[in-house]
This record gives C-alpha cells, structure tokens and sequence, in this order.
C-alpha cells in the first residue's frame, strides 16, 4: 500500500506541475514596426512556441502606418529575430508560428482603421479559432494611448461577450507626472475596466525581481530580522555603462527620474519593503505595494536638495574606450540639463521601516551594468574577537543582473593562528544552482497576460502612489538650469557621494 500511496504522490505532483495553458487569443499589437515588438514582444513570443506553450487558436495582428503585406511583416520579424536573440534559431519552430503572424496596415488614430481591424478578427476566430478572445497590446508612442483606446472604445472593442474576454496592455511610461498618470488613467478606465487593464513593467518579469519575494517569504530566517531593529539601511543600485544609444530626443523629454526611478526602483522598493500578502494573487501582492508607496515619507519641494541628487555624464573612458558627453549626443541640446543619474534617500514611514533609508540611484555611463539590492544589517553590539577589524556588518545582496543570484556577507575566522575575523561572502548563483534555462521578462508577461493573471502587473492607484512621491522632485529640477557633471566611468557626481556621506555611511561598490 506505501508504494502504492508513493505512486498517487508522484502523480499528483507531476500534474500540479503541468502548466495550466491559455485560451485561444487573437493578439494586436498597436505600434507593431517599432523596436518593441521586433526586439522583445515576438521573440518572447516565440520562444513560447518553441516551449509549446502558446494555445493552439493564436494569432497576433501587428497594426501600425507603414505599408507591408502580411509576408513582408514575417519577414521582417525573422530578421530581427535571427539578429537580436540569444539563442538558437529553429526554422521548423518559425514555420509553424509565422503562419499565426498578421498585418495590417493602419492609423491607430482614424476610425476606420478599427473597421478593417474588425473584419481581421472576426476571419482569424473562424479560420485560426482564436474564440473572440482579444489582447490589444499599446506598444506605439506614449501620445497614441489616449487615441488608440478612445477608437477602441468607439468601435465597441473593449466589450466583452459570449464568454469571451477582452485585455489591454499599456506599456511604461504611464504618464510623464502624477497630473498625466491621472489623465491616462481616466481615459482607460473611461472604456475598460481596471481588471482588464494589464501596466506592464519588464522589470517585473524577471525570474531574480520575483524571487525576493520568495527569499523573504519562504525562508523563515529572514523574516524575523527583515525590520528597522536589525536593517541599517538599504541600497538599491541600477547602474549602466552604456550611454543613450542613439536616443537622444527620447531621453531629454524623459531623464533617469522618469526612465528607471519612478517605475522600475520603485517596483524593487517596494518588493522589498512590503508586508507578506495574504496570498500570492494578484490584488493581496499590490494591495501590500500600495501600501509601501503610499508610507513614503513625502518630499516637500523647498527640500529635495537634502534627499536627490541628479548628474549627467561627461566625457571619459568606458571598458578603455573614450565615450563622448551627454551633451555632444546627437538630439541632445548642447545645453540641457537633463539628468543621467539620479539617487535619493527615502524613508517608509510605518511599524516595520521606521527610521530605515532607503537610498536608491541609477545611472548611464558608469563603470559596470549592474542592478542589485542590498540589506546592510546593523553590527553586532560587541565583539569577542581583538582582531576582528577585517569583518564588515552583514549584507544580503540581491543581484538582479548581469549575474543573477543571492549573496550574504558574513564574518568567518581567517585561517592560521589567531583569532582575526574577516568578511567572506556566500553566494548562490541561479545559472548554476538551477539547470533550467531562466526565461526572457517578456515571456513569462506575456504567458501571464494569457492567462489573466495580474499579480506582476501594475494597478492604477500603483502608479500614481509612484509619481506622487517623485512629482516633488521633478518640479524642482525643472527649473533648474545647471546640473553636476560626472566623467564617464565613475559612479556618478561628488554630491550623491555626500548624500550617504551625511549620514555616516557611503554608497557600496558592487
């Protein structure tokens, strides 16, 4: 009978493990000849192919003004694919998923766009079986939002019926302050419903961003000292070595604040600094994210020069190659006071936090790409050891990328005679502690947003919290017309460098 009980286990198991698969789905994708399709939204996509899981009715439209046929857009896709991903290329997998890729050729902007769009889908659910079930994905210029779901709406495509559902997904950035995330917002929610809005993060997707929800909340060792008794502080750190990459006009209507602070740092703040959810669904996880933004002590105006700090890179040497300044890049005013870097100190006002800063900072043309979270915990209260000088306080270190993993420092005796203590590091890194290949950000959104759940998307009230907490911040820097300058190749100006420094403490160096 034991191992007949065995046997019922395994079983189990295995069918717990077998992925749920998605309904049949048409997606559309507004803005479809832009980057953001060919470099992440279809190789992710395909990649989903090739892991069989994609539904058997699945279609995905492209829609944007230029003029292609449905070949001449497959084509184009597999160039992309062939150039930009990392792994290899199956054309047995691409023949069979390129007969689900569409086009059509349109302004997002014109009703009668929404028309021949209609009468697509409508020829995909018969011939394809995609079942009425529609994504309309905004991956086109942040202007055509607003338009594309007003038309949408207008058409009577973000109605639902028959059993059937209808998604949209709105890609970052959700406005350009708290005023326009409000607007965008409105105008959403004005023809869907908050439930089938999908704000998608990239961040949000990868595999070391979810796993510290699963560091804090499935190791009963971390919990009890996750707090402002044993917390000395926080450092979060985005940095890049590369500079704008040819996007000059984008980056001056953006700067760091807006690129990676108020969405992607605040996501990891929150991750960090959040309650444990009731359970791992969606409204339970971003209730407790709300709940973080919303204990952001606020920045009064007349302030942010004691907690944020802003640079933009200069001339200098990057992996020994002399790189040009903001300034001389092409779409680049030669004048602007755009920031590349950005760090401020934070504090979340509540039971757990209290009296915990939490200092975050991002940059282009640092010395190295990395972006890590890191617990530094207070000292021991007394010491032993005489020679103990070597041993640093403990900090858990999450490394997000290029090298994903866990690493702890601790302190350990050095051998020989004696007893001098020093800091060893122990590390977990996921490329060798897990034999599964890591998916792409994009493709576990994507499968996500298949599947309709929300857990790692972003709500409305979300995304306000973030930009009420930086509004302050970006209203003072706008008036202003000089910014510190760094040399390529540093970490960032000598003014983010005295943001710690008052504190008694200084920035890590990963």
């Amino acid at each position: 009978m034991s191992g007949v009980r065995e046997e019922l286990r395994d079983a189990l198991a295995d069918e717990r493990r077998i992925p749920r698969p998605p309904e049949p789905a048409a997606m559309v994708i507004f803005g479809a000849s832009g980057d953001l399709t060919a470099r992440k939204l279809v190789p992710a996509l395909y990649d989903l192919a090739a892991a069989r899981r994609l539904p058997m009715g699945f279609a995905v439209v492209g829609v944007s003004r230029t003029k292609m046929s449905h070949e001449q857009f497959r084509q184009r896709l597999r160039g992309s694919l062939e150039r930009h991903r990392a792994g290899g290329f199956s054309e047995e997998v691409w023949e069979s998923f390129s007969r689900s890729i569409f086009y059509l050729p349109g302004d997002s902007r014109r009703p009668e766009t929404y028309g021949e769009l209609r009468g697509l889908l409508e020829r995909l659910d018969a011939g394809r079986g995609t079942g009425g079930n529609r994504i309309f994905y905004l991956a086109s210029s942040p202007s055509l939002f607003s338009p594309t779901v007003e038309r949408l709406g207008e058409a009577g495509m973000s109605r639902e019926g028959g059993g059937s559902y209808v998604r949209l997904v709105v890609e970052k950035p959700f406005g350009r302050d708290l005023e326009s995330a409000r607007r965008l917002n409105a105008d959403l929610l004005r023809h869907f419903r908050e439930d089938q809005i999908y704000r998608i993060d990239h961040y949000l997707g990868k595999e070391t961003v979810q796993n510290i929800l699963a560091l804090r909340f499935a190791n009963g060792i971390f919990e009890p000292v996750w707090n402002q008794h044993y917390v000395d502080h926080v450092q979060i750190t985005v940095a890049e070595d590369i500079g704008i990459e040819g996007r000059g006009a984008f980056y001056e209507e953006a700067g760091a604040l807006r690129d990676i602070v108020q969405n992607h740092m605040m996501q990891l703040l929150c991750l960090t600094a959040m309650e444990p959810p009731v359970a791992f669904d969606a409204e339970p996880v971003r209730d407790e994210k709300v709940k973080v933004l919303s204990a952001v002590r606020p920045i009064p105006e007349e302030r942010v020069e004691e907690v944020a700090v802003r640079g933009q890179y200069g001339s200098g040497w990057i992996w020994g190659e002399e790189v040009r300044a903001y300034r001389e890049e092409e779409g680049v005013a030669p004048d602007s006071a755009t920031e590349t870097y950005a760090a401020l100190k934070l504090y979340v006002d509540n039971w757990r936090w209290a009296g915990v800063p939490f200092y975050v900072r991002t940059g282009k043309r640092l010395p190295k790409k990395v972006t890590e979270i890191a617990i530094r915990f207070k000292p021991t209260p007394h010491t032993p050891f005489a020679r103990a000088a070597g041993a640093e306080p403990n900090v858990l270190v999450i490394r997000i990328q290029p090298e994903e993993g866990v690493s702890l420092k601790i302190g350990a005796k050095i051998p020989g005679s004696g007893f001098e203590v020093g800091s060893v590091n122990m590390d977990l890194l996921y490329g060798t502690a897990f034999l599964e290949e890591v998916p792409e950000a994009y493709q576990r959104l994507l499968l996500d947003l298949m599947l309709g759940d929300a857990t790692l998307f972003i709500r409305a009230d979300e995304a306000e919290a973030a930009w009420s907490i930086l509004d302050p911040v970006l209203r003072a820097w706008s008036g202003a017309e000089d910014v510190p300058v760094y040399p390529a190749g540093s970490w960032g100006p000598a003014e983010a460098d005295d943001l710690l420094r008052r504190d008694g403490r200084g920035w890590r160096r990963p």
